[in-house]
């Protein structure tokens, strides 16, 4: 089975415009992302997906592969089933890493490679962490999930779920952005249309929740400091 990384990166953010040009110690964030992807050892071949021609001459001029893709693509999702339709006809599993996440750990990249290979009833996986600062837990910039005794995604949201009436003993999880999906699944989950929840939580893996798809969570070690905001930036050049 060959595995693909494929990374959409989007130009036009509603929150931080041009984000994937943004320079963190000297370099485009795409580049940060880029080199960490690059890391792995379980993936076959990666490239940068995009409908910005801006985004695609950085990429391009770096040595990385770039594709263009549609701008009518509803979500990352979307476009990298695009992509899998159009230019990777020969990948079995693929792995979408958000291009705004330039810390993201290559140990858990190649860990949901080898999830799907080794397990062929899972169709789609993505990762969390615990987390326990308020303000992580609070902001709506990170996504939270929770999920089943199984292991597997009940529901992904902006708040901070579950809601602790009683001061109960809860834990929270972050979502990791993340996700890794067998081709099949992947080309099917492009012909819905974008569900209710997801048009609320703007959030394209409730999609899949709402039409009946099972999502497995995999726990990660590690928290991965994704850019969402200009504040962001000075949190991901300390680490470096």
């Amino acid at each position: 089975m060959k595995v693909a990384v494929i990374i959409p990166s989007r130009y036009g953010s509603s929150r931080f415009p041009g984000k994937p040009l943004i320079l963190i110690k000297k370099k485009p964030l795409i580049q940060h992302t880029l080199e960490r992807v690059k890391k792995c050892k379980k993936v076959d071949f990666m490239a940068v997906i995009t409908d910005d021609k801006r985004i695609y001459n950085v990429v391009k001029k770096l040595g990385f592969s770039v594709f263009m893709t549609p701008k009518t693509c509803k979500s990352g999702t979307d476009r990298v089933a695009f992509a899998a339709s159009k230019f990777f006809k020969s990948y079995d599993i693929f792995i979408n890493v958000q291009g705004d996440e330039p810390l993201i750990d290559t140990k858990l990249i190649d860990e949901l490679a080898v999830l799907l290979k080794k397990n062929k009833s899972l169709e789609y996986v993505t990762a969390a962490f615990q987390i326990v600062e308020k303000e992580v837990i609070e902001s709506p910039n990170n996504i939270k999930v929770v999920f089943d005794r199984y292991g597997y995604a009940l529901y992904f949201s902006r708040f901070a779920i579950p809601y602790n009436r009683d001061n109960a003993d809860v834990r929270y999880y972050k979502h990791i952005g993340v996700y890794g999906y067998r081709r099949k699944f992947l080309l099917n989950f492009s012909k819905n249309n974008v569900s209710f929840l997801e048009k609320a939580e703007n959030l394209e893996q409730l999609r899949a929740l709402e039409n009946g798809k099972k999502i497995k969570v995999v726990m990660s070690k590690c928290d991965s400091i994704g850019i969402d905001t200009p504040d962001d930036i000075l949190k991901v050049e300390k680490y470096l």
